[in-house]
This record gives C-alpha cells, sequence and structure tokens, in this order.
C-alpha cells in the first residue's frame, strides 16, 4: 500500500472524529481568544493554486493531495492552514470568475475544517508571493487613470469589488468562525509598509481606508496588516521574517496579541540562484524566543511550498516553489525539519495554559543567558532557558538546579524542573530524497517535431514607429514577443554602407556611409533576447533578478545588396510581483541599435517595427491532443541545436534505473523545442517529475495543462542549474495514452528526458544509495 493511502485511510478516519469551528473569535493583549478559550497557535502556509485537489493512480483511483498535506501538518503539529487568495487566477477577466480545479478556494477551506484545523484567510488582494504581478490580474493595468495600492478611487474600487467577492463567498458557505466554519483571521494588504514612503500622504490614507473597508466588511473575525506597524484599529500589525523574536517591535496597542504571520522556513529560488537551506536548529530557535516573548501564534511560510504551474511565477522565480519547506514541492517529509518541529509544537503545547494565563518574568543566568518564566496559580511554572553563545556549552543554575545549555538553543522546562526539548538537539534522523527513473523518452525515432516559423516585417500586421513596451502589448497571453525590422545593406569598397529611410513603408539602410562589421547592440527591460538575422539564429542574452534588464552586442552578417530582416524574440519568465507603482513598470526591447567599427552608431529604436504577439504553436494550442493536427509533424534530423522547435514522440517503458538526489539540491533546464509523447503513468503511486537535465529553456506541458517553465541553462554560481526535475501531478496523468509536449527554445536534447518517481528514505536506510 502507497503512503498516499495511508493518508486517504487517516483523512477518512478524520473526517467522522473531528469539527472546527467554534464561533466567535476575539483577542487580547495575550493571545486570539476563541470560544471564550485563550489560544496558542501554530500555524502552516499550504496554497491551494500551488497543489491539486487529488492524485490519481496507476489504477485510475482518484486519492486526495489537499487532504494528505492537511494530515500532514496536522500530524506535525499544526493548528492553522493559511493560505492567499490569488485574484489573478480567480478573476482573469474583469467580471468572469473562476473557482473550479485546484482553484477552489472553498473547496480547500472545507478540507481544513474536516480536518479539525483553522484558517487564517489572507485576501490581500495583493499577495507578492513570488506569484506573476503580485497577484493582481493583468487586466487591472488597463484601467485608466489607476494606480496601485494607494489613495486611488479606480484601483480601490476593484480592490474592494474582489476583497467584497472573497468574503461573501466565505459568508454564503458559512466559513467564517463566527459561523461555525474555521477561518478565524483575514489578512488586508500585504507588507504594505515596504512600499508606502513611495506613496507620501495617500500612502497613509490608503492604509486608513483598506482597515476601514475590510473591518465594514463583518466577517466576525479579526483582522491582520503584516508588517505595518501603523495598522489602525482593531486590525492587528503582524511580523513576517526569519527572526521575529528578534526584530519585531511588537503590536501597536497593548490590546492586541503577538503574531508572526511569516517565519520563513526557507526562501524562494531563483534562475541562477542556489537553494537557501535554514536549518531544524535555527528554525526552531527563533520560534521558542518567539514564544518566550509572549508570541502567540506562529505561522511557517511555507509548510508546503509546492509549485508554480503554468505561467504562475514571477520574474525568474523557478517553477518549484519553496523546496526546503517542512513537507517539500511533493508533499514528502523533509527530515530533520517536519520532525524537528513537531517536537518543538509538542514541548510547547504542553504547557500553553501557563504560557497564556501566567505572570511572565525574565532575568539573566549568565553572561550571555536568559531565562523568560512563566507562573501560575498553584504552582504551575514554564521556563524558556536561552544560551546566545554560539560557541559554547553552558552550564547554569535555574532554581537552585543546573542544567547544560547547547551553544545557540533554547531549553524548554513546562514544569521549570526538566528540560523536555532543546531546539540545538536534534532527534530526528534525516533522510534523502531517491529519485528512479520510471520510462526513458529515448528513441529518435519516436519523436517528431515541428519547427516555429520566424516573423520578418512582412510578416506582422501589428506595426509602430518605436519599440512597445512588452505587457501592454501582449496582456500576458504569452511570455513571448516578436519585435521585428528591415534593412538594406550595400557594398562600397569592401564596407557596408548605411542608411536609414522610410520607403514603401518599410526602413532601408541605404548608402550615406561605410559600416564595416556591424554590430547589433540591443537593450531590454526583458528577461530573454532570441536574435535572428535572416531567419537564422544569431545570439541569446539575459538579465537576472538581481541585474534586471540586460545589454547585447551581436556580430551580424548582411547579404549585400538586398533587404536583411532583423528578428528579436523578447521572453518573459513572470511579471515582477513587488514594489511601488507597479502598474508603470517597463518591459521588453527599451534599444536597438546597428553600431559600425569606430564611432558610427545608427539608432533603429524609433523607425518601423513590426510586432507578433507569441508563438504560432501557443495560438494553436499544439499541446492538447485535439490540435496536434493542425501544424506538419516532422522525423527529428537532429535531436540537439534546435532552436523554436515542437516535438511528439511514442515509447514503450524499458528502464528502471536508480539514482540518489539530494534533498538540499535543486536544478533546472532550458528548452524551446516541443516533443509530444504518448505513454503510461508510472507505475506506484509515488509523485512523479521530469528530468530536464538535458535541455535549455522552455515550457512543459502534460496531458495539456502546463507543469511550467524550464530554465536548465541558467546556471549557479557553482555551476549548476537551479532545477532539474518538474513536478508532474499524478492528477495531470492518465494510466495510459498521455501526451508530452515541450517547448525548447535553445537548444537542448529531448532524447535524454526521463520521468522519474520520487521518493525519500533514512540516510542510513538499506533502500538508499
Amino acid at each position: 500500500m502507497g503512503w498516499w493511502w495511508i493518508y486517504v485511510l487517516v483523512v477518512a478516519l478524520l473526517v467522522n472524529t473531528t469539527k472546527a469551528g467554534e464561533g466567535n473569535v476575539s483577542y487580547d493583549g495575550r493571545s486570539l481568544i476563541i470560544n471564550g478559550q485563550r489560544k496558542l497557535l501554530f500555524s502552516g502556509s499550504i496554497h491551494y493554486s500551488r497543489s491539486t485537489p487529488q492524485i490519481i493512480s496507476k489504477l485510475g483511483v482518484c486519492m486526495q493531495m489537499w487532504p494528505y498535506l492537511i494530515a500532514k501538518a496536522k500530524e506535525g503539529g499544526i493548528d492553522v492552514i493559511q493560505t492567499y487568495v490569488f485574484w489573478n487566477v480567480h478573476e482573469p477577466q474583469s467580471g468572469q470568475y473562476d473557482f473550479s480545479g485546484r482553484y477552489d478556494l472553498v473547496k480547500f477551506i472545507k478540507e481544513i475544517q474536516a480536518q479539525g484545523l483553522y484558517v487564517c484567510l489572507r485576501i490581500g488582494p495583493f499577495i507578492e508571493s513570488e506569484w506573476n504581478y503580485g497577484g493582481f490580474p493583468v487586466w487591472l493595468h488597463d484601467v485608466p487613470g489607476i494606480v496601485y495600492r494607494t489613495d486611488n478611487e479606480p484601483f480601490k474600487f476593484y480592490m474592494q469589488n474582489f476583497t467584497t467577492k472573497i468574503v461573501n463567498l466565505m459568508k454564503s458557505e458559512g466559513l467564517y468562525a463566527s459561523q461555525g466554519g474555521p477561518i478565524i483571521l483575514s489578512q488586508i494588504e500585504n507588507e504594505y509598509q515596504n512600499v508606502q514612503a513611495a506613496f507620501h500622504e495617500k500612502g497613509a490614507a490608503y492604509v486608513k481606508w483598506a482597515a476601514q473597508m475590510a473591518v465594514g466588511l463583518g466577517t466576525g473575525v479579526p483582522w491582520v496588516m503584516c508588517k505595518q506597524t501603523d495598522a489602525p484599529d482593531p486590525v492587528i500589525n503582524t511580523c513576517n521574517g526569519m527572526r521575529c523574536g528578534e526584530t519585531f517591535g511588537g503590536p501597536n496597542s497593548p490590546d492586541k496579541p503577538s503574531l508572526w504571520t511569516e517565519d520563513w522556513t526557507s526562501q524562494y529560488q531563483v534562475y541562477g540562484g542556489e537553494p537557501y537551506i535554514r536549518s531544524a536548529e535555527d528554525i526552531a530557535f527563533h520560534v521558542a524566543l518567539f514564544i518566550a516573548k509572549n508570541g502567540s501564534y506562529v505561522n511557517y511560510y511555507m509548510y508546503h511550498g509546492g509549485t508554480n504551474f503554468g505561467r504562475t511565477s514571477s520574474s525568474y522565480v523557478i517553477t518549484s516553489y519553496y523546496d526546503q519547506a517542512p513537507l517539500d514541492e511533493y508533499g514528502l517529509v523533509r527530515q530533520p525539519k517536519w520532525g524537528h518541529l513537531k517536537e518543538l509544537h509538542a514541548a510547547v503545547k504542553a504547557c500553553s495554559a501557563t504560557l497564556l494565563q501566567g505572570a511572565q518574568s525574565n532575568f539573566s543566568i549568565g553572561r550571555f543567558q536568559q531565562a523568560y518564566v512563566f507562573e501560575q496559580g498553584k504552582g504551575a511554572c514554564a521556563a524558556f532557558l536561552i544560551n546566545y553563545d554560539s560557541r559554547r556549552n553552558v552550564t547554569v543554575q535555574f532554581r537552585n538546579k543546573s542544567f547544560e545549555l547547547l551553544p545557540k538553543s533554547i531549553s524548554i522546562l513546562p514544569d521549570c524542573q526538566n528540560i523536555v526539548f532543546s531546539t540545538a538537539k536534534v532527534n530526528t534522523k534525516p533522510n534523502k530524497r531517491t529519485v528512479t527513473i520510471s520510462k526513458m523518452l529515448d528513441g529518435k525515432g519516436r519523436w517528431k517535431e515541428f519547427k516555429e516559423g520566424i516573423p520578418n516585417l512582412s510578416h506582422t500586421s501589428l506595426h509602430s514607429y518605436s519599440l512597445l513596451e512588452q505587457m501592454t502589448t501582449t496582456k500576458d497571453t504569452s511570455d513571448y514577443l516578436w519585435y521585428t525590422f528591415r534593412y538594406f545593406s550595400f557594398i562600397l569598397i569592401n564596407f557596408f554602407t548605411i542608411k536609414i529611410r522610410k520607403q514603401n513603408n518599410e526602413n532601408r539602410f541605404q548608402p550615406n556611409s561605410t559600416c564595416s562589421k556591424p554590430v547589433l547592440h540591443i537593450e531590454s527591460l526583458g528577461h530573454v533576447a532570441h536574435s535572428y538575422i535572416n531567419n537564422k539564429f544569431a545570439e541569446t542574452g539575459h538579465g537576472s533578478h538581481e541585474t534586471k534588464g540586460f545589454n547585447m552586442d551581436v556580430p551580424i552578417r548582411l547579404n549585400e545588396g538586398m533587404n536583411n530582416d532583423v528578428s528579436i524574440l523578447s521572453a518573459l519568465v513572470g511579471l515582477q510581483d513587488s514594489g511601488a507603482y507597479l502598474e508603470s513598470k517597463y518591459t521588453g526591447l527599451k534599444k536597438v541599435e546597428i553600431q559600425c567599427l569606430g564611432s558610427k552608431t545608427y539608432d533603429v529604436t524609433n523607425y518601423k517595427w513590426g510586432y507578433q504577439i507569441g508563438l504560432e504553436g501557443e495560438k494553436l494550442q499544439i499541446y492538447k491532443q485535439e490540435n496536434l493536427g493542425k501544424v506538419e509533424w516532422r522525423e527529428i534530423e537532429n535531436s540537439t541545436n534546435n532552436t523554436l522547435t515542437w516535438y511528439k514522440v511514442s515509447f514503450k517503458p524499458s528502464y528502471n534505473i536508480v539514482f540518489l538526489h539530494m534533498l538540499d539540491c535543486v536544478c533546472n533546464f532550458y528548452i524551446w523545442s516541443v516533443r509530444q509523447t504518448t505513454f503510461d503513468a508510472p507505475n506506484g503511486d509515488d509523485p512523479v517529475a521530469l528530468n530536464m537535465s538535458s535541455m535549455q529553456k522552455g515550457q512543459v506541458w502534460v496531458n495539456g495543462q502546463s507543469i511550467g517553465r524550464y530554465w536548465v541553462s541558467f546556471h549557479t554560481p557553482a555551476g549548476n542549474p537551479s532545477q532539474i526535475l518538474y513536478h508532474v501531478p499524478r492528477s495531470f496523468l492518465k494510466p495510459s495514452g498521455n501526451l508530452l509536449v515541450v517547448l525548447e527554445e535553445s537548444g537542448g536534447d529531448p532524447l535524454q528526458i526521463s520521468f522519474n518517481t520520487i521518493s525519500v528514505a533514512d540516510i542510513d536506510s538499506p533502500n538508499s544509495l
């Protein structure tokens, strides 16, 4: 019986034995109060849109993924599931709503309720979250006069409209705690103080309006604003970060509790960036410190990160999200992080009544040591003994007893007598991720390809005498925008002579002065640019998460005495997710020149350009089975170095090879050729992933559903791809007759792609390698 089956049984038992939703929620200066009782709560972020409601086994049996993730969180000592609400997936067009599939917010919350947990609903509706455009729908950009996240009437109208839509949806399903449902907290806005100063007095006015608007919706539960020290009453200001026990200035009123809405268990990863590994000991230390300093709510961001399916990630963010969380991208337990935090939660909950009701005191017990003590009537006592010395064990005296404290540790004594947990002592064994090759997609004869055409000025219907901003032009319907122009080259005494002239609606270079060794100079505020001269690939350039824009200098070869076509494909890898004045951010090509040897330069930025939005294969949706016949597929002549190509293939499984992939290793792929294949789903119930290490950059679809972007060729400083394994949810697969389509931009080798199953085992397990 697979691990998914075990949790299906667990969920069934939980549904019959537990129930969330206890009535009124209020708060005071110590904690949230639910149904008259103070609560010390541990929360975990799980985003419904980054996982799937269910998986499908090899036998075609539907099993639940959301309930599995929630059950594992509960088993780990989590009381609350926290999630953002993703505006752009729920309202892709103004007034048109989608709450289906993995966007079924109501179903997700009811799954949480069925397992007896609470919900913190972060409506935003700006969320950041490394999510495309910070969660804003792109159509918002075209609203006349709009300025995001400030005292701007058009923005406030649409923000209030969506927030009200979500609140009313929750009310209609009876999901607020005041109705007997599981939602005990809601959030309005998100880390607004990071940008507030840019809006001057309108920023403060907007904060007050947002708070009043939210409270006025009458949810019956408290609202929070994270990282907002001036959150107006009764909204609670909360902390985000890794060390809120040290950095949080506290609630802005003595009548508000100390809440930590984002304790980062890792960091998001970008293409070209290494994974951030945060130890279980460090997380536990800072959680214990926050609790010792009267904190009563801690949320792990993320508890399960999941997958940025499709084109949902923000600029340069990889498809895998917070894979280093206690539950990894596939939902597998990451040890020792999951187990160590589970022990921490148990130790804290063993004395939660004393922590919430007792009187707190703190005092020094050494040069770098501190004690936080909570005492309640009838002898109840709990203590946190802190050793800030990161290098030495220290023996301290506390209540006439000696205690040895490990370096950089907090020891918890639920009775002030016995240490039951030390943040620096990890009892849980670490595990490893094992990757088993289920199917190799080799066999050149099985693959077929369709090559994208390279458009030139004559092929385009959209023209402008300037370089158009990319997002405004594409409306984010595609990552890609073609920029094309035409020039005429005339040879004179072994030199190219160039002049730009408008004639017959074409830009042509005519003899004017000599230009030897011409170079195409491109300045872009996009993410990637592929340049083509006369339908032949010339060069690729790209930026990074840190540098934003980039320049390219491409030596070009001209056909003498005739027209020459320059085609530049600008690609975005997600839209920016944060920052002030997000609606005015520029993407795409900014300047294009022809530079000659010496000082001669010809600026073609403001000459006639032709544009094509997206790729032909995208428009025809040839990644779907029903649309494959819309193009002509041919046998592959060369499996490598093909740019802008689509592929399809059929094969039979023949390999069963096992290799080890360490949990803290993340890799990426780069594909621009698209290949189609039909295949059987891998045996068993283990999670499935595509190994794309032979590819370059592109996108992948399984049975018409996008599993995300890949960018294997963008290496980290250590020379490794940021991600090579790409999650394929079993709910995307059928028992047989599946279709795989890969779009490769820069010449990867699809014959080396493989389907793999993912599992974990203890490091010393005989089943691990």
